[in-house]
């Protein structure tokens, strides 16, 4: 980790949690005065102590290192806002539907904001059968690729995880997806979302641009 948790969060957590230094020092096993020291800034707690510290204020040892606390409002999350992180170390992917404090290799990942996609990163959709079929024009080489693609519905996400030197397609069961995302490993997250009468008829539109004036023309007509 490349922090450690500061005597202002502990201060600001507990006076949260409206407990007195001295009640807080006995769920630790500790004096107050210790307490009273930590949040001064003139010392730190053990790293023993980060999982009690943790417990008594019921936050991870994530939010309590990171100094930022997550409201718990994820058990009516939306999967259509899910969040996606990805560590720039290692490639590894994390998915969120809700809020959530993510570190990988010491570092504290930011959720990537999704673009929508553009003449650099085109997209084509054709149905097959009960499948949509996903193309992404783009070249994939060992430094410049696409690392994945996922659709998802009201319900779920389905995620195709792509590598260098492969084919830069996926297939999903089309059961209400409404959303296609993938990630370029240097211009990020883009989106595109499907629409109904353009991606679910048998073929595809080979031209970008006209798939463009389509969408233009279904959102006048559906909102």
């Amino acid at each position: 980790m490349n922090q450690y948790v500061t005597g202002l969060m502990i201060k600001e957590l507990r006076e949260k949690n409206k407990m007195t230094q001295k009640e807080l020092a006995e769920k630790l096993s500790v004096s107050d005065k210790t307490i009273s020291k930590w949040e001064r800034g003139n010392g730190y707690p053990d790293i023993t102590l980060l999982e009690p510290i943790a417990d008594a204020f019921s936050v991870s040892v994530s939010e309590l290192i990171s100094g930022v606390v997550v409201n718990n409002s994820n058990r009516a999350a939306n999967i259509m806002k899910s969040k996606f992180y990805i560590c720039p170390v290692c490639g590894n992917i994390i998915h969120s539907v809700g809020n959530t404090v993510v570190h990988c290799h010491g570092i504290k990942l930011e959720p990537e904001i999704a673009e929508e996609t553009d003449e650099m990163h085109k997209i084509f959709i054709e149905k097959i059968e009960n499948e949509y079929y996903v193309r992404i024009e783009h070249e994939m080489t060992k430094k410049h690729y696409i690392s994945f693609i996922a659709a998802i519905s009201s319900g779920k996400i389905e995620m195709e995880k792509l590598y260098p030197q492969g084919d830069a397609y996926a297939r999903f069961k089309m059961d209400g997806v409404k959303r296609i995302i993938f990630y370029c490993n240097r211009d990020g997250l883009f989106f595109i979302d499907v629409v109904k009468g353009i991606d679910d008829k048998e073929g595809l539109y080979a031209d970008s641009k006209e798939r463009k004036e389509l969408e233009l023309a279904a959102k006048k007509l559906f909102g």
